[in-house]
């Protein structure tokens, strides 16, 4: 169950994003579009409960989708300021660390598991002044299943976003989308 509060962020994700996205090797562009834009989101649960795990899909204009993937954090992760986007003022939960999620080993583990299990998201829940409302995600994701080479597999994580697998994969779709785009999968090699 992913617990989402109506709260203030500063910066906001998308203002994180797009400062962070241009220097991306696989970002296709130099600066950032004022007209960036999430188009899906959907989140998994941290087994522990300590942090947010938010699968955030975004795009310019008729650009690209791109995969921006975010775990949140109240303490920065040891040995990862490669991977630290930036902080935001979260205004119930305070200061938050936002990692682009590929180096945090709790997403790594969250998709992986969720790709050999045929996993999907998570519940959303948004609570206001103690009140615990459901909450449709706004992309639906589901592993395809199957263990590959099991130990050996390495996560691949998609940033621009198409149809095509190779091996085991996680998958997300949303309602505007005409077939669902891979987000990760495992290769073995």
């Amino acid at each position: 169950m992913a617990l989402l509060h109506r709260a203030t962020i500063s910066p906001t994700k998308l203002q994180l994003v797009a400062a962070w996205l241009p220097g991306q090797d696989w970002y296709p562009g130099t600066t950032v579009p004022a007209d960036l834009e999430r188009v899906a989101a959907a989140r998994f649960d941290d087994p522990a409960g300590a942090v947010g795990v938010e699968i955030l899909v975004v795009r310019s204009g008729d650009g690209p989708l791109l995969h921006a993937p975010l775990t949140y954090r109240d303490a920065p992760l040891d040995g990862a300021g490669q991977w630290l986007i930036g902080t935001t003022e979260h205004s119930v939960l305070g200061r938050r660390w936002v990692y682009d999620a590929v180096g945090d080993p709790v997403f790594v583990a969250c998709v992986t598991a969720a790709i050999r299990t045929g996993g999907r998201e998570a519940e959303e829940f948004l609570e206001t002044d103690g009140v615990r409302t459901p909450r449709e995600p706004l992309m639906a994701m589901r592993g395809t299943g199957g263990d590959g080479d099991g130990d050996g597999d390495t996560l691949v994580v998609h940033r621009r976003l198409g149809p095509i697998a190779t091996g085991p994969a996680l998958t997300g779709s949303w309602p505007s989308l005409a077939e669902p785009v891979v987000l990760a999968e495992l290769s073995s090699s």
